[in-house]
């Protein structure tokens, strides 16, 4: 038998049992690597948006009245008139027309001044409603924020849907999609 052949085929019996250990060798590693993540925490991140909306209530207000008689003519008068027929039931002669123009003159200012507190004091209430623009906030969840453990690692992920108490691993990445696990969106670590 020729020694190259004999040792030829030897060397080929060694590369096949290597190469044969070799892949026996990776299939159990590849086996022993982690199926899912530990999750850790899980927050929810929202985003704030507000609505509007009219918000309306009555409310009382005074308003003073239309004055016809702005310079007070009428109270001057009535009262001028009142004064001076109280004047006149004083005193007697000379005295008497003394007191009937200083009756008139006071009651004129008295009749002034009633009329125009008189005026201050009339006015009328209607109800108005009035209407303000307010918005109310609302909180929408865009996605979570997860913190995660793979072999001893500690990492943060975000993704689209609250996971569960562990993730999935395919191939060494994360499945972080929840729809489609055909074609997972993946994250390396």
């Amino acid at each position: 038998m020729n020694t190259n052949l004999l040792v030829g085929g030897i060397f080929g019996a060694v590369a096949v049992t290597a190469a044969g250990s070799y892949a026996g060798y990776n299939t159990i590693v590849e086996s022993k690597k982690p199926q899912f993540a530990e999750v850790v925490d899980s927050k929810a991140i929202t985003e704030t948006y507000y609505t509007d909306r009219q918000e309306c209530y009555d409310e009382v207000v005074q308003h003073q009245a239309e004055v016809k008689d702005g310079n007070q003519v009428t109270g001057t008068v009535i009262g001028a008139v009142l004064g001076a027929v109280i004047g006149k039931q004083v005193g007697g002669g000379n005295g008497k027309k003394l007191a009937t123009v200083a009756g008139a003159a006071a009651g004129g200012y008295a009749g002034n001044k009633v009329q125009k507190n008189m005026q201050q004091k009339d006015v009328y209430t209607t109800t108005e409603q009035r209407c303000n623009t307010v918005q109310d906030p609302h909180q929408k969840i865009t996605g979570y924020s997860v913190t995660y453990q793979l072999e001893g690692k500690t990492d943060t992920v975000i993704m689209d849907h609250k996971p569960g108490a562990t993730i999935p691993v395919e191939n060494g990445q994360l499945v972080l999609s929840q729809s489609d696990t055909s074609k997972p969106e993946t994250t390396k670590f």
